[in-house]
């Protein structure tokens, strides 16, 4: 079977354009770590960008890389009237039996629409639910964005929600749709391996895959020593959905009582929310800002972490959360959106309610104080990772669905 995957390259998203070679998202690199182990599937990556670079044919012996030049004009403020026309153009010479778009956030959703061929789509983050929460601008990239969301969905056959929080968003829109979460990158699952013990061959096989891509050492990763003061990791851009200042704030109390720090990674932006947390942390001695790390500087946090915690108001398939239970780190997270379909609150992390502070607060002391409940956590969660999140299995889900798709479309 011939796929051709819809989906960004970081080079673009983040204007890093002399990069040698591309890298994408957590969820599709996951998904590709997966693929690179189907020798019998073909697998087309495409993405396009507005500045022409140089870059591999090949991610993998299964995997082509098509990297697709698009003018500025023919981006967001004309529909991505370019994009759509790009990618008609590389689908025409691909032939593939289906394609598949990777999110709702940038061009790929609607350059797939576009496509006579059958077609899904996997919904990353809730545009128009993040919407309701927080809102949006007016006219601005994300308002648009949203606005198109709801256009496409109805237009694929069918729409790969990552958890029943998104199913039952979508389930009067979408003409059918599967659940199917996210793949962990293997780089974590290896990191779990050492930590928590373990031989699964095939996750560190994967691994290598996601470190040739990335020009990472997977051995080189620091030990944690035992006298150490306890991190927390909070991993996540820095505006008002995930929640970042209100839980510094609820934390204060706890820093008076118990020694440990508070370490935060992500974007920071210089709008107000910005600006009030960078005076937040520069006002504690136990909290510090790291910026925007790579997943490869994650893992090597990971590995002196003590726990992760996620403080955020509305969230679909976080990541972070499945990198951190891959790993074999405990987890705290708010009990919202797709949230709960990672965690088994006692089994396999901790759930709070963000609208209240205490609950936040009296999960953190318990991780930082039960050493017995922190280790059962991470033991249960690492071992969930393996069986639902490993990117073979995840793969091999999509196959299945995929052949479903092109069935019903040679049907019909």
């Amino acid at each position: 079977m011939k796929i051709a995957l819809l989906t960004t390259d970081n080079r673009e998203n983040y204007r890093r354009y002399s990069l040698p070679e591309p890298y994408f998202g957590t969820a599709p690199q996951g998904l590709l770590s997966g693929f690179a182990n189907l020798p019998n599937l073909e697998v087309h990556v495409l993405s396009c960008t507005q500045q022409p670079m140089s870059s591999p044919t090949k991610l993998a012996n299964n995997i082509w890389f098509h990297s697709l030049h698009v003018p500025k004009v023919g981006w967001l403020r004309t529909g991505y009237s370019g994009c759509i026309l790009a990618i008609r153009e590389k689908l025409r010479e691909i032939q593939p039996d289906i394609v598949h778009s990777q999110g709702t956030e940038r061009d790929c959703a609607i350059s797939a629409m576009a496509s006579p061929y059958p077609k899904i789509l996997t919904i990353h983050g809730n545009l128009r639910l993040i919407k309701k929460t927080i809102g949006f601008r007016p006219f601005s990239a994300l308002w648009l964005q949203s606005f198109l969301e709801g256009f496409v969905v109805p237009r694929f056959d069918g729409v790969i929600c990552i958890t029943r929080y998104t199913q039952q968003a979508l389930a009067q829109e979408a003409q059918k749709t599967w659940i199917v979460p996210n793949a962990v990158d293997p780089i974590f699952l290896a990191l779990g391996e050492e930590r928590l013990g373990g031989s699964e061959n095939s996750i560190v096989s994967s691994a290598v895959l996601s470190d040739r891509l990335h020009g990472a050492d997977p051995t080189s990763l620091p030990s944690a020593p035992s006298n150490r003061v306890p991190v927390i990791l909070v991993v996540g851009s820095i505006y008002l959905l995930k929640n970042q200042n209100s839980f510094i704030r609820t934390l204060d109390p706890l820093a008076a009582e118990q020694k440990f720090h508070l370490k935060f990674f992500g974007l920071c932006g210089e709008n107000g929310y910005g600006k009030e947390f960078q005076s937040l942390v520069a006002h504690r001695s136990w909290c510090s800002f790291g910026g925007m790390i790579g997943r490869h500087e994650l893992r090597q946090e990971f590995a002196m972490a003590s726990l992760l915690a996620l403080p955020t108001l509305e969230d679909n398939c976080p990541m972070v959360v499945l990198e951190a239970q891959a790993a074999g780190i405990p987890v705290m997270a708010s009990k919202v959106g797709g949230v709960p379909d990672l965690i088994e609150d006692g089994v396999t992390g901790l759930l709070t309610d963000p609208a209240r502070p205490d609950s936040m607060r009296h999960a953190i002391s318990r991780l930082l104080s039960d050493s017995n409940l922190s280790t059962a956590l991470s033991s249960k969660a690492r071992l969930q990772s393996i069986k639902r999140f490993h990117p073979n299995v995840i793969a091999q889900r999509h196959l299945e669905i995929y052949r479903e798709v092109v069935a019903c479309n040679k049907v019909s």
